[in-house]
């Protein structure tokens, strides 16, 4: 796509720099990208540019830019089987970082995500999407697949921190097995190509934390660290947690040999889980070690371009039931690889490919006993998993057309997978969406196998199969834009932990498949990013939700989503470094919970319904050269809420920090 509103002569690069965002930031004038290589799609944002002009950089940030045209589409996300319906919900070129410097934080602000925190300062967190589980999410790193076949619960453990990365989006139609309600990538992107950044803070309930991150560069290699670590002594009874965590990313770029991408990061997390699994026991501890790594090679030659990759990521888990005392644990060991080869031509571009994956358990009491146990292990299974398939993308005039077809290869039979998705943009200031994609979801080894005082499994689960449908609208003038879209999910043989007053389960857990579900949503965006004022961005949304629920069940995930989410961010930038973002969210939840009033004791019990809560979180900063001095204010209402039944979450809560950075 084009836009006509030059009024001097535009440069044309032939290749991507290797620093082009100071080139870019340092012209002053429009340029235009000839030739955008395969690499560019895993190391920079998926929103390119146009008219690139500095702006008053921040402590944290010092490449901050304001992009005032997109002239160049996202291409497509760096994920395989996906055509590249892709909504961004976090962008550090947004500026300031959200109250309290966390993933979940920021993620809360999105219409279409639904953070669900267990303890206090992310200690534990679950991401739903579109009225999804965490166990329908797909979690890639870096366009990488990660996600936990034990359970959803591990899948967002990821040794990242918010300082680490540039972007998060939410991929919308990935078919065949996996993405169930889609998927949220988070990219790691280094804050600039040489420097090193230290971060120290502390605030409410003995939360305390520090972090060291860096990047160098030099000829065809560059190298992004970072490791940080953070506590807390817990705001109620058997809360606390200690976190660390350790990512490294490495990339060789050679004209000839493509580029070589590696990268690997070890999670350590201990933490008190009161109520976390079970609502009326206040003792339970977890402590969890996940390592994870892939390499990726991409390489194009003229309309040819191969990508290929392979994934591992080991997680062990320790769970007690009474803190001191271990009940269960599991090593599980999740890999994977893929191929997709792309051919450009005047039809389009066509591409063909594969990817595979393979889980596996060694667990105490998930899987099938083992005939010799090995060492603490006595129970074991595993799986293989694969998708294969042909897509083609196309333009023509001012429409754009997509198509996937394929298979999804898996111990329960074949999947027939596809996605479709017609774009139609009149001019450059709107565009217009349509698609439709079908999705599958294997029962995860929790499902399966998962058996406690409160919980009982179900051996006879098969896959949960989705067909989804969306459109959507959007628009963008100057510092304006909005968005308007609505999506509808058929879900069939849904899994879910249903709750037995009566009969066989009473009084636990069960899991079952509660047959079809239907899912409607509608979201709505705006945001107002005007240069040079003191406003520096206001940026609203809303969610609804609506599911043919059946009133009667009490679940854990399908009948329990977010009804109603509005959201509002205020960021305002003042002279000599100061600047203030306020973000104020409020929530409906559909569904009911089971309440213990005695903790410890599971024969009283009430149901309850969901209670609206609103919050309110501020972060106010200063930043001078190298240094950068910020309050972080949470839950400013003191409001008394829980994203999961009977778990209260913290009332107010205060973080101060300290960030010293420095770059050549």
């Amino acid at each position: 796509m084009k836009k006509n509103i030059r009024t001097e002569k535009a440069f044309v690069f032939k290749r991507w720099s290797r620093k082009g965002w100071g080139v870019l930031a340092s012209l002053h004038r429009h340029t235009t990208i000839g030739t955008l290589s395969v690499s560019m799609s895993i190391v920079l944002l998926s929103t390119t540019i146009l008219k690139a002009q500095p702006r008053a950089a921040s402590g944290t940030d010092s490449l901050r830019v304001q992009l005032q045209q997109a002239t160049v589409d996202a291409s497509r996300p760096p994920q395989l089987r996906s055509l590249g319906a892709v909504l961004p919900v976090f962008s550090r070129l947004d500026g300031a970082a959200a109250s309290m410097g966390t993933l979940e934080s920021v993620l809360r602000t999105h219409p279409a995500v639904d953070v669900r925190e267990r303890g206090g300062f992310a200690s534990q967190a679950d991401i739903h999407l579109r009225g999804g589980s965490a166990d329908q999410t797909q979690i890639m790193l870096n366009g990488i697949d990660f996600t936990d076949a034990r359970t959803g619960h591990q899948s967002h453990a990821l040794p990242v921190d918010l300082e680490t990365i540039g972007a998060i989006d939410f991929i919308e139609d990935i078919s065949g097995i996996g993405a169930f309600a889609g998927a949220v990538n988070f990219r790691t992107v280094p804050l600039a190509s040489d420097y090193i950044r230290m971060e120290g803070y502390g605030g409410s309930f003995g939360y305390a934390g520090a972090s060291l991150s860096g990047a160098a560069e030099k000829g065809g290699f560059s190298f992004f660290g970072s490791s940080s670590w953070r506590r807390s002594d817990g705001y109620r009874h058997n809360t606390d947690f200690d976190n660390l965590n350790a990512y490294a990313r490495v990339m060789f770029r050679n004209a000839r040999a493509g580029t070589i991408d590696a990268q690997g990061g070890y999670q350590r997390r201990s933490f008190g889980s009161n109520g976390f699994y079970a609502a009326y026991n206040p003792d339970q501890w977890e402590q969890t070690s996940t390592g994870l790594t892939s390499l990726r090679w991409l390489y194009a030659a003229g309309d040819f371009k191969v990508r290929v990759y392979g994934s591992y990521r080991k997680n062990f888990d320790r769970y007690d039931w009474k803190r001191g005392t271990p009940m269960n644990r599991h090593e599980t060991d999740n890999a994977g690889a893929g191929v997709e080869l792309k051919c450009s031509s005047v039809a389009g571009v066509t591409s063909l490919g594969g990817d595979y994956r393979y889980h596996h358990i060694y667990s105490t009491n998930l899987g099938l006993p083992m005939d010799v146990p090995m060492g603490v292990y006595t129970h074991e299974d595993d799986r293989h998993v694969g998708n294969v398939w042909l897509s083609h993308v196309a333009e023509i005039r001012k429409f754009s057309l997509s198509a996937c077809v394929g298979a999804g290869l898996t111990p329960y039979g074949n999947r027939f997978l596809w996605n479709v998705g017609l774009g139609y943009r009149p001019d450059e200031r709107f565009l217009i969406e349509a698609g439709a994609v079908q999705s599958t979801r294997l029962p995860t080894f929790t499902d399966l196998y998962y058996t406690s005082p409160a919980q009982v499994n179900n051996l006879e689960l098969v896959p949960e199969d989705a067909v989804t449908f969306r459109l959507k609208g959007a628009f963008h003038s100057g510092p304006w834009s909005a968005a308007l879209g609505t999506w509808y999910r058929m879900g069939r043989n849904i899994i879910d932990w249903v709750w037995h007053d009566e009969g066989e389960f009473a009084g636990k857990w069960h899991s079952e498949q509660t047959g079809r579900l239907g899912t409607f949503g509608a979201e709505v965006t705006a945001a107002y990013r005007p240069e040079n004022t003191v406003v520096d961005r206001i940026v609203l949304g809303y969610a609804y939700i609506l599911a043919n629920r059946n009133e009667e069940i009490i679940s854990k995930n399908a009948m329990d989503h977010m009804r109603n989410k509005a959201a509002l961010e205020v960021a305002l930038r003042f002279p000599h470094g100061f600047r203030l973002t306020v973000s104020g969210s409020v929530y409906d939840r559909a569904g009911k919970f089971t309440y213990y009033p005695v903790p410890g004791d599971a024969s009283q019990s009430e149901v309850r319904d969901y209670a609206p809560f609103a919050l309110l979180d501020a972060r106010f900063s200063w930043s001078w050269r190298f240094l950068e001095l910020y309050l972080d204010g949470g839950n400013l209402t003191d409001t008394r809420y829980a994203d999961i039944g009977g778990l209260p979450m913290p009332g107010i809560t205060f973080r101060a920090g300290c960030i010293i950075k420095q770059q050549w």
